[in-house]
């Protein structure tokens, strides 16, 4: 199974809109075409519940690689850029890291950043991100809300994933949703 292939079965949108920041993951697992799970927890609140993460791979590869960025924002003092770039670089680094088959979203009120399994670290140009199989139809509903409309970002976040999941067969609308107000 290829890097690309891994990563169905998921979509996680991260925004920040109007002071607050928000990250929503699918419930659904999937194995090959067989749905396991319907409400998984994809995102979840780390460091003093001050910074946002989600992540679509390997559940067990990502949770390997939750509890490292943890250790990275404590490292750090919850410096989000800081621990994200240590991250990435003992991702691209380390034999170990390397292996696992995962990508996280993470954010906090400031900053949002994508970091991948190929070491990558990716802060987008606009204040929203999405992965997984899904991710491409609820990023491109999460841009045209963002401009078209005055919800908020929780709206926005909900409304953006269940277009995606009325499109993508990866994608449920049994969400996890986080906030940071």
């Amino acid at each position: 199974m290829s890097y690309h292939e891994a990563i169905h079965s998921t979509t996680i949108l991260g925004l920040r809109h109007r002071g607050t920041a928000v990250l929503a993951g699918d419930g659904q697992v999937t194995y090959g075409d067989m749905v396991l799970k319907t409400k998984a927890r994809k995102v979840r609140k780390l460091y003093h519940d001050q910074v946002l993460a989600g992540f679509a791979g390997g559940a067990a590869d990502a949770f390997t690689l939750f509890d490292r960025f943890e250790a990275k924002l404590e490292e750090f003092n919850g410096n989000l850029a800081r621990a994200a770039v240590e991250l990435a670089k003992d991702w691209r680094m380390d034999r170990y890291l390397r292996r696992l088959d995962a990508q996280l979203v993470v954010l906090n009120k400031e900053k949002i950043f994508l970091l991948s399994g190929t070491g990558d670290l990716i802060e987008p140009d606009d204040p929203v991100i999405a992965i997984g199989t899904g991710g491409p139809f609820a990023l491109a509903a999460a841009r045209a809300l963002i401009k078209h409309t005055n919800l908020s970002a929780v709206e926005i976040v909900k409304e953006s994933m269940e277009i995606a999941a009325n499109i993508c067969i990866f994608t449920n609308s049994k969400l996890s949703i986080e906030t940071l107000e």
